[in-house]
């Protein structure tokens, strides 16, 4: 049934969108954003499965520290497949210049992958990702009101901490249930 619901949320998006965008609407650039959503919304989708796979392999190496670094071991074999195939160039010059900071999201990513392995098995996917959402959200709009690490900046409103309101009470629902 949820393949059903997503279908039914997808067909409502594209008939929508139009709407919304009004009329004459660039279609390649309304494809490509369906795209990105899509693409967006598998990358979600596939982190509890990641959780539990890494998980399994804490447990089989016994180390969830290992287990993390193997994981990103695999990942970077499979973004060097992917980038010898499609041909992708690098900026030397611009990995010199590049400011300290911006080398923090390697960081981030390790702490991230290790306390996912970590919380899953005591929380469950549940609510292990409802809290991951949670705080993407909350610091999602931080970001976004104070012109942080964002290409355009949008204020904080109502709507926004109604939906960070509404994350919250599902973190909540699920834990309780």
């Amino acid at each position: 049934m949820p393949l059903l619901d997503a279908g039914v949320f997808f067909y409502l998006y594209c008939i929508s969108v139009p709407y919304f965008y009004g009329l004459p609407f660039n279609l390649f650039n309304y494809m490509d954003r369906v795209f990105w959503i899509i693409m967006a919304f598998l990358a979600g989708a596939i982190l509890p499965f990641q959780a539990g796979l890494n998980t399994k392999l804490g447990k089989a190496v016994e180390s969830p520290g290992y287990a993390s670094l193997l994981s990103f071991v695999v990942g970077m074999l499979g973004l060097l497949v992917y980038l010898v195939l499609t041909r992708q160039t690098v900026s030397w010059s611009g990995i010199k210049e590049a400011p300290a900071h911006v080398w923090l999201g390697g960081l981030m990513g390790a702490f991230y992958v290790t306390t996912i392995i970590l919380a899953f098995p005591k929380l469950g996917p549940g609510l292990t990702f409802g809290l991951v959402v949670a705080g993407q959200m909350i610091f999602s709009v931080v970001l976004e009101h104070n012109n942080i690490l964002v290409a355009q900046q949008s204020p904080v409103n109502l709507m926004k901490i109604l939906g960070i309101a509404l994350v919250i009470a599902g973190v909540v629902i699920i834990r309780k249930y």
